[in-house]
């Protein structure tokens, strides 16, 4: 048996917090969700104003970076080449989605959407260095 890094609430929190801290300097409306390392959510926050669909999105995103261990851009630019990947299930290949990384293991993703995709990526980002 060994042992391994789990995110918890609190982290998830503060990933959160650091989303909305972006989102908010930038004027952005936006859906945050936060998935352990199998894609289940442990917290979603979706900010006043944010795009009806935004939630499912941004847990797709968060899903599907924390099961293929790469950002969803990654996922995004592989489909040009190989559209078969597409029927894999849970790829949302669309950017947003970022894995979250400890110690060189992948402990879960964070997913944005609400605004164009880049700047979705860039808020994930901003709660991805919390674990950094």
């Amino acid at each position: 048996m060994r042992t391994k890094n789990a995110l918890t609430a609190d982290d998830a929190k503060k990933m959160v917090d650091a989303c909305k801290a972006e989102a908010v300097k930038n004027s952005w409306k936006v859906t945050i969700v936060v998935v352990d390392e199998g894609g289940y959510p442990i917290h979603l926050e979706r900010m006043d104003g944010a795009p009806l669909p935004s939630p499912m999105i941004a847990e797709g995103k968060a899903r599907a970076a924390a099961l293929a261990r790469v950002t969803t851009k990654f996922l995004e630019d592989t489909i040009k080449e190989r559209p078969a990947m597409l029927s894999f299930p849970d790829r949302v290949a669309v950017q947003g989605g970022v894995p979250l990384m400890h110690q060189g293991e992948c402990v879960g993703g964070i997913g944005v959407s609400g605004v164009k995709s880049h700047e979705d990526e860039q808020v994930a980002q901003a709660g991805a260095k919390v674990l950094a």
